[in-house]
């Protein structure tokens, strides 16, 4: 093995609990070259006589629904071949081991080949059999059979309350103003900026949307693995070209016969942080997946293929929520984590067309209805009387608020959640124009941010000034305020906002596992 990128994704194992036989198969650390780390140590250890009886052998052997999922390799004793050969997987079932006689160890490593799926729960078994001679002309039979049952490391997302480690942003030919705000926030988050520029992007700016940073654990290794998201735009060769390497792992699922949509882009994929739920522990926190309501027959939703995905690796137990109603169908465009130093270590931040309307209101009672949006932009300029005049505008938002409430109560539910956890911050929508409404940000979504440690990114809302402050910014610091938050507003709006996303549609964030390790949780 010798690190190539052919393979498409690596894998890390825990294992069963050592069996005591006399001749057995257990699972320790390793501490060895670049490929080999990433795998299990398995050690045969025996100890009998100088040599078997003739005709006798001892067998590792695997069965053929393993075959496609794991790999085993034997190092070479040699001082001058230090090759591994493979010599159990896709095949070969089975391996006469040399018996070496008396007290002795071979050493192999295991490599997992498969993530947990549909199909797939993720144990795996290696057997080791002793086979006794028979009658000539049958086959030999196995007289003691000693197996060892590894579990596939799942794949782990990382939610906004973990230490950035590196950001992702693409370069286009329209967004100089956001990539310098977003070198600056970077720069004081302490990690580390990648700009994924123009021959590589080809004019796609959306990186939250093609890709997912997450990682997988073992007891003797982690790395960080990327899940490729089905949408394939024009950044589709970036995560397999650009991160996937020896120590980064990939992994992707492929939509065949299914309808890909907005939905399957990863702006609809997030986790909450560690929460308990009715007294049940989710110490990695939960995916959230928004989905169609469930009454809609003809709605959008997130290929089957990912939720079968993301639903087998079960230690951060999915949570559907309703996105279909906007008109990009995505999760955080209405619902982002940010840290906090009390309570449960996090707060939920919901956009709220009811919190928008009551901040508008309150501009104009005290005198400033004349106060512009979107001032200096052409075009653009809407006054805060005239935003609170439209009837049609107010029903629009009616709406939108009856969505996100069902998905507030959902999200109570589900994540443990009290009131007292929510902060609701003032956004309103529009509905898009034919057949199929569905709702859009009115401003730049500051829901729609990056969580860089005490960081926040938020989209500049162009909000009506107030003796020469934004007022929307204003209120946003203040329903913050109380977090021990920095608050960085982000110009998005010709490069982002105008084209449906914002700030964190255009960036992704890799971050530091979990201190937690997975396989101290009941599965």
């Amino acid at each position: 093995m010798n690190g190539s990128r052919a393979v498409a994704a690596k894998f890390a194992f825990s294992s069963s609990p050592d069996l005591e036989h006399i001749v057995s198969l257990f699972v320790s650390l390793s501490v060895f070259g670049t490929d080999l780390k990433d795998m299990s140590r398995m050690v045969l250890r025996t100890n009998g006589p100088g040599q078997l009886p003739p005709g006798y052998k001892l067998v590792l052997h695997i069965s053929l629904s393993d075959a496609d999922k794991i790999g085993v390799f034997q190092t070479s004793k040699s001082v001058f071949n230090k090759s591994y050969p493979v010599v159990l997987g896709r095949k070969t079932l089975s391996y006469v081991v040399k018996y070496e006689g008396g007290t002795a160890e071979t050493e192999f490593f295991v490599e997992g080949r498969k993530f947990l799926d549909e199909n797939f729960e993720g144990l795996v078994t290696i057997y080791l059999s002793l086979l006794e001679p028979s009658t000539k002309g049958f086959p030999e039979t196995p007289i003691f059979t000693d197996k060892v049952v590894f579990h596939m490391a799942p794949w782990i997302m990382t939610p906004n309350t973990l230490r950035p480690l590196q950001v992702f942003v693409c370069s286009t030919t329209d967004n100089y103003s956001f990539l310098k705000d977003m070198k600056e926030l970077v720069k004081q988050s302490g990690c580390q900026l990648k700009v994924c520029h123009e021959y590589m992007n080809r004019g796609d700016r959306w990186m939250q949307d093609e890709l997912e940073f997450g990682y997988i654990d073992a007891p003797h290794q982690c790395f960080p693995v990327v899940l490729d998201s089905p949408r394939d735009g024009d950044l589709k060769d970036f995560p397999y070209n650009e991160l996937l390497g020896p120590d980064f792992g990939y992994v992707t699922r492929v939509a065949l016969n299914e309808k890909v949509t907005s939905l399957d882009s990863f702006g609809n994929l997030e986790v909450s942080p560690p929460v308990t739920v009715n007294g049940k522990e989710y110490p990695l926190g939960r995916i959230i997946i928004g989905c169609a309501f469930p009454t809609m027959v003809k709605g959008r939703n997130m290929t089957k293929v990912v939720q079968d995905f993301l639903w087998a690796q079960k230690v951060q137990a999915p949570i559907a929520v309703f996105s279909d109603w906007l008109s990009v169908g995505h999760v955080d465009e209405f619902m982002t984590f940010v840290p906090a130093p009390n309570r449960k270590g996090f707060r939920l931040l919901l956009a709220s067309p009811d919190a928008g309307y009551e901040f508008f209101r309150g501009l104009q009672k005290k005198g400033h209805g004349k106060a512009k949006m979107f001032e200096g932009l052409k075009d653009e300029e809407v006054t805060v009387d005239q935003i609170l005049s439209s009837k049609k505008f107010q029903q629009e938002n009616a709406f939108v608020q009856s969505c996100i409430d069902w998905n507030r109560d959902v999200l109570k539910k589900e994540l443990g959640l009290e009131e007292e956890d929510i902060i609701d911050l003032p956004i309103l929508f529009s509905l898009t124009s034919g057949p199929d409404k569905r709702a859009v940000a009115y401003y730049p979504d500051m829901v729609n941010m990056i969580v860089l440690g005490k960081n926040l990114g938020i989209p500049k809302p162009y909000g009506p000034k107030i003796d020469g402050v934004c007022a929307l910014e204003k209120e946003v610091c203040s329903l913050l305020g109380g977090l021990d938050l920095n608050f960085f507003f982000i110009d998005d709006f010709a490069a982002y906002h105008k084209l449906e996303g914002e700030v964190h549609c255009g960036s992704n964030v890799q971050r530091e596992p979990f201190s937690y390790k997975w396989w101290n949780m009941a599965l």
